[in-house]
Order: structure tokens, then C-alpha cells, then sequence
């Protein structure tokens, strides 16, 4: 029977997050993924972010984002390579759309540089869109593309590093009350701990039947184009985006010379699924949710299918997310679901989910996020 300060359960981003953080702070830390770190069914693969200043869902993420950035960067200096690459970013709809509302809201409460654009002068400066005249777009400086595979695969190589014990390919069948702290079964062992953090995505109900918060998986699919026009879309002429549309919301990066233009469609097809059961492969009426937008809006990167995988939301019903220690049980501290948009502030919500395990508490205003919103 082995024995740990702390064991946190899946390893995507923000697992591994805590992990490098609880192993930076010197605890006998151990970190258990069913697959490998990076592996495709779940939430963190996928080659790249997005990250931004001002957001749409709600002005209170501000604060958090503020302070991820110079994390991002402190990363970037310990794994020895650019993780964040800053290329503006362009949030287009009309003027009543919920996107460009809410990145107002945000950006106009927080003071954040932006510019507003109408059709004609986004096209002018960003040659490469094709939209309606009564669209607009929000323009921040700020917005970037992170890197994400390198991302996850540097902090766990960090944690590593920094001591702490990883083990893969080794699922989490049970997690149960123990004197002292937590007591947590797998197909190869039984482990005691003084307290676990549960980052495992789309599995965390199935590990805490009774955490009091309807949770809903849906399916996701990304997408690689080959352009068109590729110097219309390179980094330094053509922006991160996000667009509301009569098609739905989607999102898109530059071009990648190795891979192509990224696209996806946020929420997709709204597909609720299971995360051990699922279609994994990527169909034409997938291909056409996402294409529709190329080609309406940004034909120069309207080519070929040239790559395509799937992806899992795991989705709270307000779309926020859950960080918290379970009700009556406060050694078991939960850091999921991320609601589809959680990626970019891995590295603050790994200093929280390691400081809940270890104090008991946060010096970070979570409020947003802790339970007992589902209590009514």
C-alpha cells in the first residue's frame, strides 16, 4: 500500500497544473492518468488555445486572466520553449450578438485596450474575412494562440522533475473515506493520502457519484484546413477569431505551416454522450457544421480536409467552472468541469486546486465556482 501527501486524479492540463505546483512546493505528490498525458479522449489535446483579455462570458474571469498571463510566461522560461504567442485577437457578430456584448462588457468594466471595427475596416486590416456589413468586431491586442500539447506535456515533465510520482495507463476505480484522509483504488493498488484532487474531466461524476452538480459531456470536433490563400492567413496578417453567426459560434486560429488553419465550432452539434462510449470518428455532416464558416466567412481558408479529431466538453448547466472541496468531505477537492473554455488559466487554477489540498484554503476569490450555486 503506497502513501502520499496528495494524489490528483487525471492528468489533462489542469491536473498536471497542480501537479507541477504541489511538486514546486516540495509535497509527496502522486499523479494517476487512465491514458497517457496528451491522449485524445478527453479535453486537452488538440495543438493549440486560445487565449484573451476581455471575455464574453462574464467581466469577473478578468482578474484571473490578468494574473494566468505572467504564469504562462514563468512556464514558457521553465520548459525552455514559447507556449504563448500573441496575435490579436477579433470577435465578430453583430452588434446585439452575445459575443461582442459581452467582450465589451468585459473590456469596457476592466479598461482593457480595444478596438471597435466595423465590416468594412476589420476586412481592410484583416483582409483574409468576408462578413456582412452589419457585423462588427471587437479587436484586442491581448488575444494569442498557446501552444497545447507542449503545454501539458512540460508541466508534467516539470512535476516530474520536481519529484513528483507519475503513473499511467492505470484507471481510478474507487475513491473512499479513510481516518486521516482519503483512501484510493485502482486496478493495481490501493493508495492512502491525506487529500485528492479530482481532475478527470468527463469521468468526475462517475468518481464521485454524489458530487451535487448536474454535469453534462458532449462531444466536440476540431478541424484543419488547407487554405486557400495561406499568406492571407499567416500570424502576422491574420488574427485569432471568434464569430456568432446564424451557423453557430466558431473559433480559428492562423495558419499553422505544418497542420493548416485550425477551425472549430463551440458547442458543435450539442451531442451528449458517453465519455467511455462515444464516436470517435469525425463525420461529413461533422465537416460541414465547421466548413460552412470558411466558406461564408473566410473562403481564402476554405480548402481541403487535411486533419480532424474529436474532443469532450464537460459542461456545468451555467457554463462555469467548478472549483471547490466536496460538500462534508473536505480532503477530496474538485477541479472540474471546465465548460468548454477552461484551458488558458491551467496554470492559476493548478496553484488554487493545490492550495484547497494542502490549507484548506484560497487566497483567489472563487466564489464563482464552488457548489453550493447548485444548492437552490
Amino acid at each position: 500500500m503506497a502513501r502520499f501527501d496528495v494524489v490528483v486524479i487525471g492528468l489533462g492540463v489542469m491536473g498536471s497544473a497542480a501537479l507541477h505546483r504541489l511538486a514546486v512546493q516540495g509535497v509527496r505528490v502522486l499523479g494517476i492518468e487512465q491514458y497517457e498525458p496528451g491522449h485524445d479522449r478527453g479535453s486537452s489535446h488538440g495543438a493549440t488555445r486560445i487565449i484573451r483579455l476581455g471575455y464574453f462570458e462574464h467581466p469577473s474571469y478578468v482578474s484571473l486572466l490578468r494574473d494566468v498571463y505572467p504564469l504562462w510566461q514563468e512556464l514558457e522560461a521553465k520548459a525552455g520553449r514559447r507556449l504563448l504567442h500573441i496575435t490579436g485577437i477579433a470577435e465578430i457578430g453583430r452588434p446585439e450578438s452575445e459575443l461582442v456584448r459581452g467582450t465589451l462588457a468585459a473590456a469596457r468594466q476592466h479598461a482593457l485596450p480595444h478596438d471597435i471595427l466595423d465590416a468594412d475596416a476589420l476586412m481592410r486590416r484583416y483582409p483574409a474575412f468576408r462578413v456582412p456589413s452589419d457585423f462588427v468586431a471587437v479587436v484586442q491586442p491581448d488575444g494569442g494562440v498557446l501552444e497545447a500539447e507542449p503545454a501539458l506535456l512540460g508541466l508534467v515533465q516539470l512535476a516530474r522533475a520536481g519529484g513528483a510520482v507519475i503513473r499511467t495507463n492505470e484507471a481510478v476505480r474507487a475513491i473512499e473515506p479513510h481516518p486521516g484522509g482519503v483512501r484510493v483504488l485502482t486496478g493495481n493498488d490501493v493508495i492512502e493520502t491525506s487529500a485528492v484532487i479530482v481532475t478527470a474531466g468527463a469521468r468526475v461524476k462517475a468518481l464521485l457519484p454524489d458530487l451535487p452538480a448536474p454535469l453534462r459531456v458532449t462531444r466536440q470536433v476540431l478541424a484543419w484546413f488547407e487554405p486557400r490563400e495561406p499568406a492571407m492567413l499567416s500570424h502576422d496578417r491574420f488574427p485569432v477569431f471568434m464569430i456568432e453567426s446564424a451557423y453557430g459560434f466558431h473559433y480559428g486560429f492562423p495558419m499553422d505551416p505544418q497542420r493548416g488553419v485550425k477551425l472549430g465550432k463551440h458547442h458543435h452539434l450539442d451531442e451528449t454522450v458517453d465519455p467511455d462510449n462515444y464516436d470517435r470518428t469525425v463525420s461529413p455532416r461533422d465537416e460541414r457544421a465547421i466548413r460552412v464558416a470558411l466558406e461564408t466567412y473566410i473562403p481564402a481558408a476554405d480548402g481541403k480536409l487535411v486533419a480532424s479529431t474529436t474532443c469532450l466538453y464537460t459542461m456545468a448547466p451555467d457554463g462555469d467552472f467548478i472549483i471547490d472541496a466536496l460538500p462534508g468531505w473536505p480532503q477530496v477537492v474538485i477541479g472540474s468541469p471546465c465548460s468548454g473554455h477552461g484551458f488558458k488559466f491551467a496554470p492559476l487554477i493548478g496553484e488554487i486546486l493545490a492550495d484547497l489540498a494542502t490549507k484548506g484554503e484560497t487566497s483567489r476569490d472563487i466564489s464563482r465556482f464552488r457548489l453550493a450555486r447548485f444548492a437552490t
